[in-house]
């Protein structure tokens, strides 16, 4: 086939009639077809520097969905581009033609052999949930990428791909028994050992060829570059399964495979060994592997937290060993600590201890797109120093013996041509993962870009190793195949992608007869001067297209179980939609200011549907290694989408929440309303006009607000020269929820700290959170100014703001400097806020809070997860002696948007993630804590528990106390 065929084949679409070919696939097909925006829009990107736009997208059923699909697409002469996770980190899960989606039906288990060790899973299985089945029956599938929690099989078959653990258990190719794989014409083949399921001719092609496939490979490890043909040698038996390994889904399509188990060790061990930097680390790893680790990881000081709590050192290597039990694990890691030359090590068994390690491992594909000093854009963008790191060079790999001899020069390169970089990964095996801080925004940059690419591949070959070592060539190294294997080689793998696919349907541009490692890059399409916005987004030089491009695509927000604390992203989790997820939204903005696919700007239906179901929880703020802040984006594009335009009725309603609940207080008619609200045709007409869902219940006002009851008792009240905090009177605690004031009062003055509200309380101050969640920016900066205004006195004397409601100390801590990016006031405000445990913690510190003594459970609050942090109530909780952990996720009220018509669903199913069963199994004199007001709804309106918040709990507890002693006495 020549270039020029294939070069039409990539520009599939131009020339097609598109709606026969979506009608002909929907008659043929019995799974989802999809040629809209938003399918196409979110399928142009993997997790690479690339983009391609699709003619649609295909989510077939079964195999003979798949047969179906390719059938239509050879008639119309559409290549097809089979897709999993779409965390491909070479552009070979993005096509033009038809994505053929295997994650939303083609997912299952289909049995599961714990005698023989095998499975037989479908492409669109996450490794996660293969690891699950497995485990009972102590085994597992050996290969494990750090993005297990939602890679799938067939993208890790498509890719060769390998893990942490392949120093013991190998590649996916060295794990795979049998395939089942339909080729573009239809041809159904179950690629084996014995030459089973080869094509027609590929026998013969090799046994033509045998001397150049015995002296064309390098022999290391993780040579996972162009196609495997060695594998087909007659020493090696002839393994046609194993050849279609890391082949990128342009030979065929699979439908199903058989994949080996491997016994898992009952207890294991991770050493952590500290070295002065990594070329000391890299010449240490090799000497390790006689030990027979597990693991042998390599990591610097660049990404690693000065809080993580690890050995001496500038870089460390993570070692891990299995045994029968712990204390065999414990002895082949204290082998190895003993053998290894360390500035510093130790050993971890606990299993919390190990995974808080390793996630510190696994996120380092998304913290290293953020270079050390800072998060903004690129450098000749002009608007930052440096920030932005790229893949496109991900995981070259060398012979282990020559690892920190490869990374010397490459750290030489890197500064030749005016780079960084932080390697890091798989020092074991050789090969370093790396994100560089290419301008790719640029003609210069590109070309740059381009000039380092051919460098680092002659490099990487005069080192005798792979120019990939994990995630296959795609278009980033393609090109430069020839410079690894030379051009006879490379021209065998073009003969051998002729016999499988001799049209060039499937997957054009890839390995072979490939794209340009400069084309198509996903940066292109965007918009070279800053979109003006409301937001300071100062993490991204105030660059909107920067924040957007924040995500990577390592899809860590497409988990499907949440775990420990973590809250990203549960919209996501309730629906499983790939526009649900953070990179899915990211993706569709992305999409938006290009224009292509996205043609309405801002006004765009697509992208206000995607964020309809974002929560606003800000988990992803914390929980994306690269810090998305889905929130904000939604909130700036609703101001945008909205201006000049009617809003839903829930943005007049609950954005104006503070403007209605003061209107109620001033004329004193709570008990009114409520008497209203309780009948039940007034609420529900209450609930159509105000486009409040219909299964919700309105909330009670409070007979008497907060601040009227500080102003009633202000003279029985202590008066002291004592440190004074100023207490914030948030809309929820002065409206709804004024027995929590009432409690913090009673707790802080406890503690020895004078309480004053904030001088401007009456005229209300407000953080503006509920103007900014509805995207009314406008209006939140005049709410948010005006309270600057009143808290100027409080900013001057220096006091602390003691905020009790988590929603609103987010907001002031992120939302008012970041919306009022133009007024110091903010950042000092800002500053100055502490939560109701910081402020203990801070303010008293040698206050003791009252004993209880109860088991607790409950959930933080997800902006306190990502905004706040949560240490200082866990101790505060531990000196009360509440003992158990509070869950992770989020309530799934979150403000507004559990009361929102058409949020019921997904709110109650994020509830029933984790809160409503952690709260349905806390023992029965379990303390229930939930310090947010949304928290507390939910649970009482779900599950009819009554939540407090940890003030209630301790001012309670301080009651008791006085009580106990009275007794006594």
């Amino acid at each position: 086939m020549t270039d020029r065929v294939v070069r039409e084949r990539q520009a599939a679409g131009a020339g097609a009639d598109i709606g026969a070919l979506s009608r002909e696939l929907r008659a043929a097909v019995r799974g989802a077809v999809e040629f809209d925006t938003t399918a196409r829009a979110l399928h142009t990107m993997d997790a690479s520097n690339y983009r391609r736009v699709p003619l649609g997208v295909v989510a077939p059923r079964d195999a003979d969905d798949v047969a179906a699909a390719l059938e239509v697409c050879r008639a119309h002469g559409v290549p097809v581009v089979a897709r999993g996770g779409g965390t491909s980190i070479g552009g070979q899960a993005t096509g033009t033609g038809v994505v053929l989606d295997f994650t939303r039906h083609m997912n299952r288990i289909v049995s599961l052999d714990p005698g023989a060790r095998t499975a037989v899973v479908q492409p669109g299985l996450v490794l996660d949930r293969l690891q699950e089945a497995a485990a009972p029956h102590g085994l597992r599938f050996g290969p494990d990428p750090s993005t297990h929690a939602r890679c799938t099989l067939g993208g890790m078959i498509g890719n060769n791909a390998c893990g942490s653990h392949s120093v013991a258990w190998g590649t996916t190719a060295d794990n795979v028994r049998e395939l089942s794989v339909l080729t573009a014409r239809g041809e159904a083949l179950t690629p084996g050992r014995g030459w089973k399921g080869a094509p027609e001719g590929l026998r013969a092609l090799v046994e033509g060829e045998l001397a150049l496939l015995r002296t064309g490979f390098p022999s290391l490890p993780r040579r996972i570059s162009g196609y495997a043909l060695d594998a087909l040698l007659p020493e090696k038996g002839a393994d046609v399964a194993r050849s279609f390994c890391g082949s990128e889904g342009t030979l065929g399509v699979l439908t199903e495979a058989v994949v080996r188990l491997v016994e898992a060790p009952r207890a294991r061990a991770l050493a952590v060994l500290g070295y002065a930097d990594e070329t000391a680390a890299a010449h240490a790893a090799a000497g390790l592997l006689p030990h027979g680790p597990l693991t042998v990881e390599g990591m610097a000081a660049d990404l690693v937290p000065p809080s993580a709590g690890l050995p001496r050192g500038g870089a460390w290597l993570f070692v891990e060993t299995g045994g029968g039990d712990e204390a065999e694990a414990r002895a082949r890691a204290g082998a190895i600590v003993r053998a290894a030359d360390v500035t510093d090590a130790t050993v971890v068994t606990d299993p919390a201890g190990q995974r808080a390690l390793w996630r510190l491992r696994e996120d380092a594909a998304g913290t290293a797109t953020r270079m050390p000093d800072g998060g903004g854009p690129s450098r000749s963008s002009g608007a930052g120093s440096g920030g932005e790191a790229w893949p496109g060079w991900e995981d070259c790999a060398v012979p282990p013996a020559r690892l920190g001899d490869y990374l010397r020069d490459f750290r030489g390169l890197l500064a030749d041509h005016g780079l960084r970089g932080t390697p890091y990964g798989h020092f074991g095996d050789g090969c370093i993962h790396v994100r560089i801080d290419f301008d790719l925004l640029t003609e210069e940059g590109v070309a740059r870009f381009r000039r380092f690419s051919e460098d680092l591949a002659a490099l990487v070959v005069a080192h005798g190793g792979s120019l990939s070592g994990e995630h296959g060539d795609g278009q980033a190294r393609a090109e430069l195949l020839p410079k690894m294997y030379g051009p006879d080689l490379v021209a065998l793998f073009a003969r051998a992608k002729d016999l499988w696919d001799p049209e060039g349907l499937l997957n054009p541009g890839m390995l072979v007869r490939p794209a340009r490692l400069d084309e198509n890059l996903r940066f292109a399409v965007l918009p070279r001067r800053p979109v003006e916005v409301a937001f300071g987004y100062p993490s991204d030089g105030g660059d909107f297209s920067a924040a957007v491009r924040r995500c990577v695509g390592v899809a860590k927000c497409r988990t499907t179980t949440v775990s420990g604390s973590s809250v990203m992203c549960p919209s996501f989790r309730a629906t499983g939609a790939e526009e649900h997820s953070t990179r899915g939204r990211a993706r569709l903005l992305h999409e938006m200011l290009a224009g292509e696919v996205v043609t309405d700007g801002w006004r765009s239906t697509e992208v206000a549907d995607a964020l309809d179901l974002c929560l606003s929880c800000k988990g992803c703020r914390t929980d994306c290694p690269v810090g998305v802040d889905m929130a904000t984006y939604k909130a700036e594009f609703l101001h945008h989408h909205y201006a000049g335009r009617r809003r839903p009725a829930a943005h007049y309603a609950m954005g104006w929440l503070p403007l209605w609940l003061r209107a109620v207080a001033r004329t004193r008619t709570a008990p009114l309303v409520n008497a209203l609200t309780s009948v039940g045709p007034l609420a529900a007409l209450a609930k159509r006009l105000g486009g409040v869902a219909p299964q919700r219940r309105l909330p009670r006002l409070a007979q008497e607000t907060f601040s009227r009851w500080w102003r009633r008792t202000a003279g029985g009240r202590p008066r002291t020269a004592r440190p004074l905090v100023a207490l914030w009177p948030d809309t929820f605690t002065e409206h709804l929820s004024p027995s929590v004031g009432r409690a913090a009062v009673r707790v802080l003055e406890a503690a020895g700290l004078g309480v004053a509200l904030p001088p401007g309380h009456r005229r209300r101050v407000c953080c503006g959170l509920t103007y900014v969640s509805t995207g009314q920016l406008d209006r939140a900066r005049t709410v948010m100014r005006r309270t600057l205004d009143l808290m100027e006195p409080v900013l001057a004397a220096g006091a602390p703001v003691v905020v009790l409601e988590p929603s609103c100390a987010a907001a002031l801590r992120t939302d008012v400097p970041e919306l009022l990016h133009d007024d110091p006031r903010a950042r000092r405000l800002a500053a100055a806020v502490v939560t109701f445990a910081e402020a203990l913690e801070k303010h008293a510190p040698d206050w003791t809070p009252p004993r209880l003594d109860r088991p607790a459970a409950g959930q933080t609050h997800c902006h306190q997860h990502a905004v706040l942090g949560d240490t200082a109530d866990r101790r505060l909780r531990t000196a009360a002696g509440l003992t158990g952990e509070l869950t992770g996720g989020c309530c799934g009220l979150a403000g507004n948007f559990g009361f929102e018509k058409g949020h019921y669903e997904v709110s109650t199913a994020c509830a029933e993630e984790q809160l409503l069963p952690s709260v349905r199994s806390a023992p029965e004199d379990a303390v229930i804590l939930a310090d947010g007001y949304s928290c507390r709804t939910q649970l009482q309106q779900l599950a009819g528990v009554r939540a407090r918040h940890l003030a209630e709990v301790l001012a309670e507890g301080l009651e008791e106390s006085i009580d106990k002693e009275g007794t006594s006495k």
